[in-house]
């Protein structure tokens, strides 16, 4: 059976890549190696290997890697230090329409009171 991994690097300059191939090894002895210049770790050397996760499935490798290119860089390091409640708050929804952070009937109501006696 064929494996595929996802990996994230650290860069020298501390920003990370994330990448996927079907074989680790050889994949970041190319990066660290430089072989292509037009990469995004090319003048980013030297670099550490800080996560890797492997499949057995092409499709849920991709749809891995897809997800967490998007993260931000403290969510990935959250992922590679097995930090996990950490990964969870940094996944939590933080915006204003949230659920967690309406404000009830009760706060409303008092904000409309202090603002119609400020009239």
């Amino acid at each position: 059976m064929k494996s595929y991994y996802i990996y994230i690097i650290k860069c020298a300059d501390g920003l990370l890549y994330t990448g996927f191939t079907n074989n680790i090894s050889r994949r970041f002895q190319e990066h660290q190696e430089g072989r292509n210049k037009g990469a995004f770790t090319y003048k980013r050397r030297p670099l550490e290997l800080i996560f890797y996760q492997e499949f057995n499935d092409v499709k849920q490798g991709i749809y891995f890697e897809k997800k967490i290119k998007n993260w931000s860089a403290k969510k990935k390091l959250a992922l590679a230090n097995k930090d996990f409640e950490m990964l969870q708050i940094l996944s939590e929804c933080r915006n204003m329409t949230h659920f967690k952070y309406r404000p009830t009937e009760m706060e409303v109501s008092t904000a409309l009171d202090q603002t119609y006696k400020k009239i």
